[in-house]
């Protein structure tokens, strides 16, 4: 078996091989190669072994990554994998061991932080992978609404009716052949997640007899899974919001050395055992893992006087629906895209997918449960039968594609499978711009992933309008949002007043005795934290809190109108000077900090524009979660499709392509897919 790496100008790596295996061995090496770090950290996070190196900050997703078991899961997941897609992946696992000595040999993270490169195991991607996705379907939320029926009361629960804070979405849309200048469908999109150094997605073509694909793909995961294209066949996805995890509330006692839990058919045992985590700079930690029926404890336990346990589809299955990656890579048409989707499993996606023959697709993809309507709310009483899985959603729902399909995260084709939804603003204004014109392009299309118009500004410029009694300061803050054009561009002024009153605003309804109970949140975990913290709540909720879900005792008009007059102040910083990206920085996230670095680039955009830059309204103006990839699949000509990264292809610091892309990225530019081989560099190099 033989395989060649070339490189693109980007460093982008294109690996051909004489057959399928060599070809993941192929990908998994040049991974490793690439993002030692990288992955090495998700092995640590997926096992809950990253304190050992990271520290204590780190404490708290390696206790919650024992508890809910996660490498366990991998573990029962892999067992189940069907030999093929086993073998595949232990192709996969080959390349990563082969290439990690030499990876980590370039990577300075490994020295600064003590770490020696260990060795993956058959399921290590798998565990990867979940790692990733655990809390993609949002149930810490179910906490969020716990505590607030709890402390204000279950008809309060509605008033903060909105996506959450910690929650990744994306934006995607396709277009039939009649609406493009190509004659044949545009695919695009761009994922939203936490922005990462490296990046979260790597930029990829596996190409061998059978297949020819290139996409973004998962560093430490074989294959292309979320955003690919074949040469005859595209696809994309986002995040379909679905509600499929659900928390229980446990009765658990201790009898000896046995947990007992209460269920539907009364006390059964629980498995119960201790394990102890590694901490850099601090003494090792004791934690217990206690696993029900329904699922692991990860909050609670048996010696505490509540528990809550999650059940989740993977731990139930012993499926996250790999065999669905090796089957993506054969497909010729949306019909093999929409058959290879029947495996998948975690997490629960919106699927687009176009093909050469002018087939499109529009579909949901996933498991979720049948239960009880509550499950999707709250914390469910464990002994409660109505409360137990009655099968398997399906069909799941899908649509017939006319002249373009949008997908946003909104309560749209999925509405029937969730609870929370992201707010309707980017999926209306992509719908808005693409119905504008025809003959779109894959150049032109990089004027819709770059809108910075901000539509859930309307609530609070309503209210801002209303107020009449303000100062001349203030009333001239009024006047200019009032003429304000709604975008979100770095340059604006408008836009920097518009934020500083915003966040004005938010912390004093965070303030305001209505909610005063919910500023203490109850005794979580801390991982939960970013779901149970009341700011960023009220600021994510803020549209609907001035619009129809008022607080009690709230003079909506007064409290906007002091906003205006503290921001407009002597001191205030609304001061028509500040420009938008003078406030509103990228903060990627990176395992190892840099204590020295300064303020990251000037972003256009906001958590609600079409370019989605999320800030944390009444927290920060900075952004840590934003487009981590964007990209424009062309079905005419593959070599005519578009896309671009955060930063660059190469996760090593001080690589030509650690940041190549970045200015493009910035910009709003799509850079060029090459797929002609004589085009690229060949690199005869063994690591």
């Amino acid at each position: 078996m033989t395989a060649g790496r070339f490189r693109d100008r980007w460093g982008v790596p294109h690996l051909r091989a004489d057959d399928p295996l060599a070809l993941a061995t192929a990908q998994g090496r040049v991974t490793a190669y690439d993002r030692a770090w990288q992955i090495e950290v998700e092995r640590h996070r997926a096992q809950g072994t990253s304190a050992a190196f990271l520290g204590v900050d780190a404490l708290g997703w390696d206790r919650f990554a024992r508890q809910v078991r996660l490498d366990d899961t991998a573990r029962r997941c892999h067992a189940a994998l069907d030999p093929a897609t086993a073998a595949w992946v232990a192709a996969y696992v080959a390349g990563v061991n082969a290439g990690l000595a030499a990876g980590a040999a370039r990577a300075p993270e490994f020295a600064a932080a003590g770490l020696t490169p260990g060795r993956w195991q058959p399921w290590t991607p798998l565990a990867v992978w979940l790692g990733h996705h655990i809390l993609f379907a949002g149930f810490p939320s179910k906490l969020w609404r716990e505590h607030v029926a709890h402390r204000l009361g279950p008809a309060a629960v509605d008033l903060f009716a909105t996506d959450g804070p910690a929650v990744a979405g994306s934006n995607g849309w396709l277009l039939a052949p009649g609406r493009t200048g190509t004659g044949a469908a545009l695919l695009a999109g761009d994922p939203h997640r936490f922005i990462e150094d490296p990046g979260v997605y790597q930029q990829i073509r596996l190409a061998c007899p059978e297949y020819d694909v290139v996409g973004l793909a998962m560093p430490g995961v074989p294959g292309i899974a979320h955003f690919a294209h074949t040469g005859a066949a595209a696809w994309a996805i986002t995040n379909a919001m679905a509600d499929y995890q659900d928390l229980y509330a446990e009765q658990l006692s201790r009898h000896g050395n046995e947990v007992r839990a209460l269920g539907p058919d009364g006390w059964r045992p629980a498995h119960a055992h201790v394990e102890m985590i590694e901490v850099a700079g601090a003494d090792p930690v004791e934690v217990e893992v206690v696993e029900t029926d329904r699922g692991p404890v990860i909050a609670g336990g048996p010696d505490e006087p509540t528990a809550i346990s999650l059940r989740y589809p993977p731990r139930v299955r012993a499926e996250l629906g790999f065999a669905a990656l090796p089957e993506l890579l054969r497909a010729r048409t949306v019909a093999d895209v929409d058959r290879a989707l029947r495996h998948w499993v975690e997490p629960v996606n919106v699927v687009q997918a176009a093909d050469t023959a002018g087939g499109l697709l529009h579909r949901v993809a996933g498991a979720v449960p049948v239960r009880h309507p509550e499950n999707g709310r709250r914390v469910v009483p464990a002994w409660r039968a109505e409360h137990a899985w009655r099968g398997w959603y399906a069909p799941l729902p899908r649509a017939e594609v006319v002249d373009r399909a949008v997908m946003a995260n909104e309560r749209g084709l999925a509405a029937p499978l969730g609870v929370q939804f992201a707010p309707p603003h980017r999926a209306r204004r992509i719908a808005e711009l693409l119905d504008a014109g025809d003959g779109w392009t894959p150049e032109r299309l990089a004027a819709v992933h770059t809108d910075t118009y901000l539509g859930s500004a309307s609530a609070l410029l309503a209210v801002l309008a209303e107020v009449t009694a303000l100062g001349p300061a203030a009333a001239a803050l009024r006047d200019r949002l009032l003429r304000w054009d709604r975008r979100m561009a770095a340059d604006s002024t408008d836009a920097a007043d518009f934020a500083t009153l915003r966040a004005a605003v938010v912390r004093r309804l965070a303030a305001h005795p209505a909610v005063a109970a919910l500023a203490e949140p109850p005794a979580y975990p801390e991982v939960f934290a970013p779901w149970l913290a009341l700011t960023p709540r009220v600021g994510y909720a803020l549209e609907h809190l001035l619009g129809t879900a008022r607080l009690p005792g709230l003079d909506v008009a007064a409290l906007v109108g002091a906003a205006a007059e503290e921001v407009a102040g002597p001191t205030g910083a609304a001061n028509g000077q500040t420009r938008w990206g003078d406030l509103h920085r990228l903060a990627p996230w990176r395992a190892l900090p840099d204590p020295d670095a300064g303020p990251g680039p000037r972003l256009d955009g906001d958590h609600d524009c079409v370019l989605a830059t999320s800030s944390v309204p009444g927290v920060t103006h900075w952004c840590a979660r934003g487009p981590a990839a964007r990209f424009v699949w062309d079905l005419a000509r593959r070599e005519d499709s578009r896309w671009v990264v955060p930063l660059g292809a190469c996760g090593v610091p001080g690589d030509p392509h650690h940041g190549d892309q970045n200015a493009a990225w910035l910009a709003g530019d799509l850079l060029p897919v090459t797929t002609d081989w004589d085009q690229l560099t060949e690199e005869r190099d063994e690591y």
